[in-house]
């Protein structure tokens, strides 16, 4: 019993002001296994009250406050412990200001990431645009937000990006969108019959839904074509470029078929002969 109790009394001197026993270490771990325990126990009891959209969102900030309830245990047992953390923090201040700086970006990514999942920015599946970029949201996390595009690449942004950009959310209001293709034709053109064949085209593609959403709009007199708008709603904002290609196909074939012209842009040239 004498042996164990001199292992357990055996100090380790760091330096002259930090020390601790291996009674102390095994303590330190004891209660570093006690909060992981703790910890999942939590989680799990939270978890099962709550919804399952929900779910994920408290999984991302749990991940984050785990580390926190690490840290500051930590320091409270070393500091029960008769470890001065007063004299390690101001041994290492310079080495803490530089990872402080270092980890500045880092910081400003998880804090925006929990902003995020409190104030439902974005969800799972939602179809943003940031700096010009269209991607379908499929995971979030503290630091990143991972979108595929339409061509399958995936945009890995960093959440800060969220707070000091605009943010378009096509599907923040729901699945449905309102979106619209512009043509012009001739002038001289049946503007009754391109407006039937417009919501023809509209009518005939299988992704646009035929509502009230679904007009024509005759725009305005340009200057070499008559401009007109067809509106249109989907529910697929994800395949929005190809369904627009689509409807351009077709109104080009059904223009084709009905002898409606679409213009390219023309001018008139007067040359004057001066006289000699």
């Amino acid at each position: 019993m004498e042996v164990i109790n001199n292992i357990l009394n055996f100090t380790i001197n760091f330096s002259d002001k930090i020390q601790i026993t291996i009674k102390g270490v095994l303590l330190l771990i004891t209660i570093f296994f006690a909060t992981s325990f703790f910890l999942k126990v939590i989680r799990k009891i939270v978890s099962r009250r709550l919804e399952e959209e929900d779910k994920d969102k408290f999984k991302a900030i749990f991940s984050f406050l785990k580390y926190f309830i690490y840290v500051l245990v930590i320091i409270i047992a070393l500091d029960s412990l008769g470890v001065k953390i007063g004299v390690l923090l101001t041994s290492s201040a310079a080495l803490l200001v530089g990872l402080g700086l270092g980890l500045q970006t880092l910081f400003q990514d998880i804090i925006s990431g929990i902003f995020m999942l409190l104030d439902k920015t974005i969800h799972i599946n939602d179809i943003i645009e940031v700096d010009g970029k269209v991607g379908k949201v499929f995971e979030i996390n503290l630091r990143t937000t991972r979108a595929m595009t339409v061509d399958d690449k995936v945009i890995i942004m960093p959440n800060h990006i969220f707070l000091a950009s605009s943010l378009y959310n096509w599907t923040q209001n729901g699945q449905l969108i309102i979106e619209s293709v512009d043509v012009g034709v001739a002038y001289g053109s049946d503007v009754e019959k391109v407006k039937e064949l417009l919501l023809e085209t509209g009518i005939e593609h299988p992704k646009v839904i035929n509502n009230k959403n679904l007009d024509v709009l005759f725009m305005d007199f340009g200057e070499s074509a008559l401009q007109f708008r067809l509106r249109f709603s989907t529910k697929d904002s994800f395949s929005l470029f190809k369904i627009k290609s689509d409807l351009r196909f077709l109104i080009d074939t059904k223009f084709r078929e009905n002898n409606i012209q679409i213009p390219f842009p023309q001018r008139d040239v007067h040359l004057i002969q001066k006289k000699e």
